[in-house]
C-alpha cells in the first residue's frame, strides 16, 4: 500500500533570489486597489444572494479586499436542490473519472495557481508567505493527491470469495448530500472538507468562513478549472446560523464535515438530533473542534529544543492553529535556560504586514478574535499571573497581538484550561521530582485532546509520558512541537471535546463518506431445500 502513495508536495522556501519570492510579490501586487466580487456558486451559476459584506485585510483593516455575497434561505434551498440533482450522475461516474478532476486540480495548484492561492491566503487570513505555502499550496495539494490514493486502497478492501461464489463490496456514496462547514485558519482544510466527500461520489453544500472567503472562492474556481461538474460542490457564504438551519431542514441531509469551535459543533449536532426522524437515513457527523494543546518537558529534555518548539508551536500563524501550543509544563531545573532562550528569541521576532517577508507573524483574524484574546491577557494580569513577554495589543491599524508568555501561579489558571486561539502561551513551572504528578495534571486539566508534545532524552520518561497521556492527544509528538501534521505522515484529529477523531488525511476519514453495499453472487444456486442432516 505504501508504495502506491504519492510524494508530499515540496515546500518552497522563498529565500532571497528564489524565483518563488518574485512570483509571490507579483501575485500580491495584482490585488493592489482591487476589491474582488465573490458570488455564490450554485449548480454552476454565479448568484448574488441577499446582499454583500465587505471583507477587510486583518493586518490593515481599513483596506477592503473583497465584497462577499451572502446567501439567504432561498439560495441555500437552491444549493441543496442543486446538490441533490447532481448526485446521481456524479455518483455514476467511474471512480477514475472523479479522481482525475482532483488530481488535475492538484497539478494546477502546484503550477500556475500556486501563488494565486498563496497570495489570497496571505491577504485574507494574514498568513506569512511560509505559513501560506505549507497550507494553501502544499497541504491542499497533498489532500487532493493522497485522498485519491487512499480511496483506491479503500476500494481494494474486498471480502473473501470462496469457491462457488463471488463476494464484492460496493463503496457507494451517502444517499443525499454532505454539508461542509469550514474554518478561516487553513485554506487546505477548507478545500479538503468538501473535496473528500465529493471524491467518494457525494455532492456537497459548502459554507466557508467569511474571513476566508477570498481563498475559498479561488479553491472553487480551481476545481471548476479542473473540470468539476456543476452542482457537485455548491459554494454558499453567508450568515452561519441561517444557512445551517436551512441546510439541516432538508430530508436529504446525509452528513456533516466540520472544522470549527466545539460550541458550534455541539449546536449543529443538537440540531441534527432534533430533526433526526425527518432524514432519509442517519447522517454522518464528522468534526474537528477545539484544542488546549500542551508541551511537557522532563528534566532530561534539551532546553534549547524546548524553547524553539514553544516559540514555533505557540506563535506561528498568531497561535490560530487548533494544534497550537497553549500550555507548557516545564521543570524548575530547566526553566531558567528555557526562559532565557525563549525571551531572547521573542525579542528578535517581527510582527506586521505579511507582505513584508521579514515578519514572522501577522495579525489575528478579526476584531472579535482580537477582543477575546485581549480579554484573556487582561484577565491573567488581574489574577496576578506574571506576564513575561507581550501582554499588550493594538488594533489601530490591524488586529495585532504580540506573542504573550504568561507564567501562571497555579495549574488550574483560566489560561491553562480555556482555549484562547491566539498568540498566548501559559507556562507552569513544576519541581523536577513531580514528573509523574505533572503528567496527571496535564491529562486532567483540559476537556480537549487534540495535540500534545513531550520532550525528554531519557527513554523511560518518553515511554511513561506516552502511557500516561495516551488519551490526552490524538496527535502526540516526541521531541517536536505539537503543530505541523503532514498529510500521509501524521493523520490529524483528536478525541474528547476535540472532535470525532476521524483523521483527516487518511483512509479513516474517507470511510465516513461511503455507505458500503455487500454483493454476493452464487454461481450454482441450490435446487433442493433439504439439508444432508435431514436424511
Amino acid at each position: 500500500m505504501q508504495a502506491n502513495l504519492p510524494l508530499n508536495e515540496p515546500v518552497l522556501d522563498y529565500a532571497p533570489g528564489a524565483p518563488e519570492r518574485a512570483a509571490i510579490a507579483a501575485a500580491l501586487r495584482r490585488h493592489d486597489g482591487v476589491v474582488t466580487e465573490i458570488p455564490l456558486l450554485i449548480g454552476g451559476e454565479r448568484l448574488y444572494g441577499i446582499g454583500t459584506q465587505s471583507l477587510h485585510v486583518p493586518h490593515h483593516h481599513a483596506r477592503v479586499l473583497a465584497s462577499v455575497s451572502q446567501a439567504g434561505t432561498a439560495e441555500v434551498q437552491r444549493a441543496v436542490a442543486a446538490a441533490v440533482a447532481a448526485q446521481h450522475a456524479w455518483a455514476a461516474l467511474p471512480f477514475d473519472a472523479r479522481a482525475a478532476i482532483f488530481l488535475r486540480a492538484a497539478d494546477l495548484l502546484a503550477g500556475p495557481w500556486r501563488q494565486r492561492l498563496n497570495a489570497a491566503t496571505m491577504l485574507g487570513q494574514s498568513k506569512t508567505v511560509y505559513q501560506a505555502e505549507i497550507d494553501a499550496a502544499c497541504e491542499l495539494i497533498d489532500f487532493l493527491r493522497f485522498n485519491v490514493a487512499f480511496a483506491r486502497d479503500l476500494q481494494q478492501q474486498q471480502p473473501l470469495s470462496p469457491r462457488g461464489m463471488r463476494n464484492m463490496m460496493d463503496y457507494r456514496p451517502l444517499e443525499g448530500f454532505v454539508y461542509a462547514v469550514t474554518p478561516f485558519n487553513f485554506t487546505a482544510i477548507a478545500g479538503n472538507l468538501p473535496c473528500a466527500p465529493a471524491l467518494l461520489g457525494n455532492t456537497v453544500v459548502w459554507k466557508p468562513a467569511f474571513t476566508a472567503s477570498l481563498s475559498n472562492y479561488l479553491v472553487m474556481e480551481l476545481l471548476e478549472a479542473a473540470g468539476l461538474p456543476p452542482g457537485v460542490i455548491n459554494f454558499v457564504p453567508g450568515p452561519a446560523a441561517a444557512i445551517s438551519a436551512a441546510v439541516l431542514d432538508s430530508p436529504d441531509f446525509a452528513g456533516l464535515h466540520f472544522t470549527g469551535s466545539t460550541e458550534v459543533f455541539d449546536d449543529l449536532w443538537q440540531q441534527v438530533a432534533h430533526r433526526l426522524s425527518r432524514y432519509r437515513g442517519y447522517p454522518r457527523l464528522v468534526g474537528e473542534t477545539g484544542g488546549k494543546d500542551f508541551v511537557v518537558a522532563h528534566r532530561s529534555a534539551d532546553a534549547e529544543a524546548v524553547a524553539v518548539a514553544l516559540l514555533r508551536g505557540a506563535f506561528e500563524y498568531q497561535g490560530q492553529k487548533c494544534s497550537a501550543a497553549s500550555r507548557a509544563y516545564l521543570p524548575a531545573s530547566l526553566w531558567p535556560r528555557i526562559k532565557a532562550r525563549l525571551l531572547d528569541d521573542l525579542g528578535t521576532l517581527r510582527m506586521g504586514d505579511v507582505e513584508d517577508l521579514g515578519n514572522f507573524m501577522g495579525a489575528v483574524i478579526d476584531r472579535k478574535a482580537f477582543q477575546r484574546i485581549a480579554g484573556h491577557i487582561d484577565g491573567a494580569r488581574a489574577a496576578g499571573h506574571a506576564i513575561l513577554a507581550g501582554g499588550q495589543y493594538d488594533d489601530r491599524h490591524g488586529y495585532f497581538v504580540p506573542p504573550t508568555v504568561i507564567q501562571v501561579s497555579e495549574p488550574q489558571a483560566v489560561t491553562m484550561r480555556e482555549e484562547i486561539f491566539g498568540p498566548v502561551l501559559s507556562v507552569m513551572v513544576y519541581p523536577d521530582h513531580a514528573w509523574t504528578e505533572v503528567l496527571s495534571t496535564v491529562d486532567a486539566t483540559s476537556p480537549y485532546a487534540l495535540t500534545g508534545a513531550v520532550f525528554a532524552t531519557e527513554r523511560a520518561a518518553l515511554e511513561e509520558a506516552a502511557r500516561c497521556l495516551r488519551f490526552s492527544a490524538g496527535n502526540f509528538y516526541l521531541n517536536d512541537k505539537p503543530t505541523g501534521a503532514v498529510v500521509g505522515q501524521q493523520p490529524f484529529g483528536g478525541g474528547r471535546r476535540s472532535g470525532t477523531n476521524d483523521k483527516a488525511g487518511s483512509i479513516l476519514n474517507l470511510q465516513r463518506w461511503t455507505s458500503p453495499r455487500t454483493l454476493k453472487e452464487t454461481w450454482v444456486p441450490a435446487t433442493d431445500y433439504r439439508y444432508p442432516y435431514m436424511t
